[in-house]
């Protein structure tokens, strides 16, 4: 089942059985869901094999419906199996004997059976199922691949060019199953990654001993202990040592990132140094690598825009061929001067070369591939038609926090502004009252000084201000401008001062004793080490950057500028970043939206393609989003672009070969000396081709 002229057969099969509420395709692993009772389920069943199909149950993924099954439905010969491969052999050794007799044998009527039974033997071996299911199409006036080749093989054995129907049928058998395993390579890119993550884990007992359990059994809080070089089986919190681990399967980052006490890992990374403990925080078959291959399945199941076009146009193209087909037979003789035989044998390898398999499988495939290309690099795109319209991008807004910078406040300078105390005294005093408080403002100071060992006592927090506490029998505060203006303790100087820092996007406290204020300390949100280059990238792809965030605007336009961006629209609430991007389609045309809070899900819903980091951003975000990034690096929005022209142009490419080949190819069969031979490499050469070249973007997704 590898194309949607293979869908429409099977609804068309069990159109006429009642009961059935739902049938759900995935033509990229080949399954489909049926939502029905019991007894429709089975009707349905029979109804498909009836039809040329071997569907087959496959293990319930636990999602769905009780009422519901799921199978796998075979449409083609790929040749698999035990079996296959001499199967095929033997047909082309048979075919190449039929050759042989044809060219070299006396032509005698002993010799010519001997020959026609190979041929028959051979076609036999490799076209019983392709028989099976072409007689079946034709019976209910389908025109597939199949009945093409059966009509084109039965029709070239009767009219005597039976080692010819032998060798066609044998070498399509042949390219079919080549062609099978190039598309089940990119169909399979993706569930590779799934393979990464262990089937068991060393889980903590109660009584404090360890066991290796099934990662099925672990259950959530459980604890789990993962050593040097193994692959971390669920998804969990570090909780106990720390390491440095390649998360390159979930996030598509190729340097190790350090982990500490409190730091989330992953299922399937790899831990690189040191033995770490973890608490579980999903089971396995919700972890974020299980989510991004269920994502990715869900949107090789979705149709993209230009694979609808090449369906119909298919629908319309393999009966238009087979009308053409009958008519270069019924009329080459009186217009042509043909004899019949040669009229009927052109009509022959004219349906062979029509044959639509290389136009239709070549959009599958390389949509496919650039999915699996881009999940590589640790970009969640959640459907086909995602991947094609990122091309087309000509705006992008970007929330500030968490996207453009890290979303965490940091000391980026202090200094000593009175002359009470000297500036070691200051930063100690500073530290010991910042590392008593749980503001974020006081975390950034307590980490940005050096730690010390001064005492101090009596500590009060000063609601919504800052912090007091006694130091060496004096009372110091550290707080914000409020602060020190209701202590009178401001001067037009220091005003300025905080005037410059506050237009610089950063949030200001202050050091003050009774006599007055001694040190300033200015923490601000930075921007992310690569910002600067994905903005330019933006540009360089003729993208306009805006930026929007809930921040004052002298802080929007701060950051904004240091980051290369030229508009940013600051105290925004959620219905106005809305209202903003609606804006920017009207501007613009096609406008994307990156954020990664609650606040950003309405914009990321209204944007035409949104983008939630998935590293820091909310369950809401990334729902409510098109693409998702998973390591939060801005510089993989340009690369989706890049992806998406790639992608646009392979596909491109791949209807020029297929439609090209085939129109020199007929010119051959109806003008020309075109045979058989040339009509099956015309065809199935244009298949492999397509598919090749399909398959190049998954070099795309390869982590460097």
């Amino acid at each position: 089942m590898d194309c949607a002229s293979e869908e429409s057969e099977i609804r068309r099969a069990v159109e006429h059985i009642t009961g059935i509420r739902a049938m759900t395709f995935q033509l990229g692993q080949r399954t489909m869901a049926i939502d029905a009772p019991a007894i429709s389920v089975e009707q349905a069943l029979v109804a498909i094999r009836k039809a040329g199909f071997d569907p087959q149950p496959i293990q319930d993924k636990g999602n769905d419906a009780a009422t519901g099954s799921e199978a796998g439905a075979d449409g083609h010969n790929h040749g698999a199996g035990s079996g296959g491969a001499w199967r095929l052999g033997g047909a082309l050794l048979l075919a190449i004997g039929a050759e042989v007799l044809g060219f070299f044998a006396p032509d005698t009527q002993v010799w010519k059976a001997a020959g026609l039974a190979l041929a028959a033997a051979a076609i036999w071996l490799a076209g019983f199922d392709v028989y099976k299911k072409g007689l079946t199409a034709l019976r209910h006036g389908r025109l597939n691949i199949n009945a093409l080749m059966t009509v084109a093989v039965t029709g070239a054995f009767l009219i005597g060019q039976w080692p010819e129907a032998a060798m066609v049928m044998a070498l399509y058998a042949i390219a079919e199953a080549i062609e099978a395993r190039a598309v089940d390579r990119a169909r399979n890119a993706i569930k590779g990654l799934l393979e990464m993550a262990p089937e068991e884990a060393l889980v903590r007992q109660a009584d404090g001993s360890w066991a290796t359990l099934p990662v099925a059994s672990v259950m959530l809080g459980a604890v789990v202990q993962v050593r040097p070089g193994e692959r971390v089986p669920m998804d969990g919190v570090l909780s106990a040592g720390s390491s440095s681990i390649n998360q390159a399967p979930v996030t598509g980052e190729s340097i190790p990132v350090d982990k500490a006490v409190g730091d989330p890992v992953f299922a399937g990374t790899i831990n690189e140094t040191g033995t770490f403990e973890f608490e579980v925080n999903a089971l396995a078959s919700n972890s974020t690598l299980a989510r991004i291959i269920h994502a990715v399945e869900q949107a090789q199941g979705t149709r993209a825009p230009t694979q609808g076009f090449v369906d119909r146009f298919a629908a319309v193209y393999t009966p238009a061929v087979f009308v053409i087909a009958l008519a270069v037979a019924l009329l080459g003789p009186w217009l042509l001067d043909w004899t019949w035989l040669e009229a009927v044998y052109k009509a022959l390898v004219l349906l062979v070369i029509a044959c639509p398999c290389a136009l239709v499988i070549s959009t599958p495939v390389t949509i496919v591939s650039g999915l699996a290309a881009a999940a590589r690099r640790g970009i969640l795109i959640k459907g086909g038609i995602y991947l094609e319209e990122a091309r087309k991008i000509k705006a992008i807004a970007l929330d500030k926090t968490g996207t453009i910078t890290e979303g965490k406040p940091k000391l980026v300078a202090w200094e000593v502004i009175g002359t009470e105390v000297d500036a070691a005294t200051a930063e100690h005093i500073a530290a010991v009252l910042a590392g008593h408080s749980d503001h974020p403002v006081s975390r950034a100071i307590a980490t940005g000084l050096t730690p010390n060992n001064v005492e101090a006592k009596d500590f009060k927090a000063i609601a919504g201000r800052g912090v007091q506490a006694d130091v060496g029998g004096a009372v110091y505060v550290l707080g914000n401008h409020r602060l020190i203006e209701e202590r009178g303790q401001c001067s037009p100087a220091l005003e300025a001062t905080l005037r410059t820092h506050e237009e610089a996007g950063r949030t200001v406290s202050l050091l003050a004793s009774g006599t007055g204020p001694i040190a300033l300390f200015a923490v601000a949100d930075t921007i992310k080490a690569s910002s600067r280059e994905a903005i330019a990238s933006l540009k360089a792809l003729g993208i306009t950057p805006v930026m929007l965030t809930g921040d004052n605007q002298a802080t929007a336009t701060a950051i904004a500028h240091e980051a290369g961006i030229d508009e940013a629209r600051g105290n925004l609430l959620p219905e106005d970043k809305l209202e903003a991007i609606k804006t920017l389609q009207a501007q613009h045309g096609l406008t994307a939206m990156t954020g990664d809070g609650i606040n950003d899900a309405p914009a990321l819903a209204q944007a035409d393609i949104g983008v939630a980091m998935g590293a820091a951003g909310t369950d809401t975000a990334m729902e409510a989003a098109d693409v998702v990034v998973m390591n939060d690096d801005l510089r993989r929005i340009a690369e989706t672009v890049r992806l998406s022209r790639s992608t646009h142009a392979v596909l491109w490419q791949n209807i020029t070969l297929a439609l090209g080949i085939k129109a020199v190819f007929l010119v051959l069969a109806v003008f020309g000396s075109a045979t058989m031979w040339m009509a099956i490499f015309a065809d199935m050469g244009a298949s492999l081709l397509v598919v090749g070249n399909g398959l190049r973007l998954l070099k795309k997704g390869e982590v460097k």
